[in-house]
């Protein structure tokens, strides 16, 4: 019975949507024309079952388990973009009222405590170096490019961007330079090649040992100082504090922490420069407690911030406040793009790590959805400048749950 509800209700969803969907007895469902993507449904049963059991895991597993997939002549980042682009309006309103009752609560140990944060940064990014050298550009930059052009190569649009955030932390010869999140040391070989004196922190294992590899290499040892660090454990104080996408790691419990952290430890005159996946401040409120399909198979713990939870975080919690606002999510769309043609073109390489067809559809539909996530607008990316406001002093409190304020009423989906 479940499952019959759920076909009615995604029967309804398609026929809203550009697409068109083909059932195994030849049934077709959406609106979309006869050249529009395609979406193959190959175990009807199942993938209901499982649509019904948890809308917004169940899509995700039932792609991993083979209950769907696209078309012939269908990519899968183009098939799902129609969905990511009218998400808020697909879901009827009478059935919203039921969020509560089908939606999971985020597991508790998925909290970003000093533990639960090395155990969730661990579960992505030490899975295997090699996984990750096989489908990011040859500078390992794990995060959004910076594109001039479409037929740029990935390595010079990372390069790019690496450069635009540095150059608006005010990397200069001499000063001291405080990384969060270390990646592979792309960014602290580069900070460095301009004369900083570099600390740079990471709860990978993985990264930070590569990284080691990769400064040694470039000569670069007495400049960069990587540490395999919590945020909550850093001393001193830094000219520059730089973070490129790890504020989506933190969690909304701890925001108040993390910029209070920032602020703590950054010198006088100094400037901090974040790169933050954003997302509309509305939907951040209506899903940020609910458990997603990402957060249980790719990044746990992890959320995205909204412009206005940042600000008002920090308006909260310290005296810092945001000056500049550089937005580039049709670039991570392409940078997602590019990631899974490489980890579909490596795919064999990436097998010989251990890893099964299951990890593969599961790191498909991850970079697809993300890319059609940004390629749609529901998603974007931007590198922030914090500075201080002149005549203020640091707020007091360190660790408390930020009150989020919506900017209007919340509209759940």
């Amino acid at each position: 019975m479940r499952a019959r509800i759920a076909r009615l209700i995604v029967d309804r969803m398609l026929d809203q949507l550009p697409v068109r969907a083909v059932y195994p007895d030849g049934t077709v469902r959406g609106g979309g024309t006869p050249d529009a993507p395609v979406l193959r449904i190959v175990r009807p049963d199942a993938m209901f079952e499982r649509l019904a059991r948890n809308p917004k895991i169940g899509l995700g597993e039932a792609y991993m388990a083979g209950d769907w997939t696209t078309g012939d002549d269908t990519d899968l980042g183009e098939l799902l973009t129609p969905f990511a682009a009218q998400v808020a309006q697909l879901v009827p309103r009478w059935l919203v009222r039921f969020r509560r009752v089908v939606d999971q609560r985020v597991p508790y140990r998925q909290r970003n405590t000093p533990q639960g944060a090395r155990d969730n940064i661990s579960a992505h990014y030490d899975l295997s170096n090699a996984l990750f050298a096989a489908f990011l550009d040859p500078g390992m930059t794990y995060s959004s490019a910076l594109f001039e052009s479409d037929s740029e190569d990935l390595e010079t649009a990372q390069t790019r961007k690496v450069e635009r955030i540095l150059d608006l932390a005010r990397v200069r010869p001499g000063i001291r330079l405080l990384e969060i999140g270390s990646g592979w040391g792309t960014l602290a070989i580069a900070a460095a090649r301009r004369g900083a004196q570099v600390t740079s922190i990471s709860l990978s294992a993985e990264q930070i040992a590569l990284a080691h590899e990769r400064v040694a290499d470039a000569g670069l040892t007495d400049l960069v100082d990587l540490r395999l660090q919590d945020y909550r454990s850093i001393t001193g104080t830094y000219d520059a504090i730089v973070s490129v996408e790890m504020i989506e790691a933190v969690g909304a419990e701890y925001w108040p922490t993390y910029f209070a952290t920032l602020e703590a430890h950054l010198a006088p005159g100094g400037s901090v420069a974040l790169q933050a996946i954003l997302m509309d401040h509305e939907r951040m409120l209506a899903t940020r407690n609910s458990y997603s399909w990402i957060q249980k198979y790719i990044f746990p713990g992890g959320i995205i911030p909204s412009r206005t939870a940042i600000d008002e975080t920090l308006a909260e919690y310290t005296s810092l406040v945001v000056d500049a606002d550089h937005r580039f999510g049709q670039d991570y769309a392409e940078t997602l793009r590019r990631w899974r043609r490489q980890f579909d073109a490596n795919w064999p390489v990436i097998r010989r790590q251990g890893f099964d067809e299951t990890f593969r559809r599961a790191w498909e539909f991850y970079l697809a959805y993300s890319e059609a996530g940004f390629a749609a607008g529901y998603l974007d990316v931007g590198q922030l400048h914090l500075t201080r406001r002149l005549g203020t002093r640091a707020a007091a409190h360190r660790a408390q749950q930020p009150r989020l304020r919506p900017a209007g009423s919340a509209t759940p989906t």
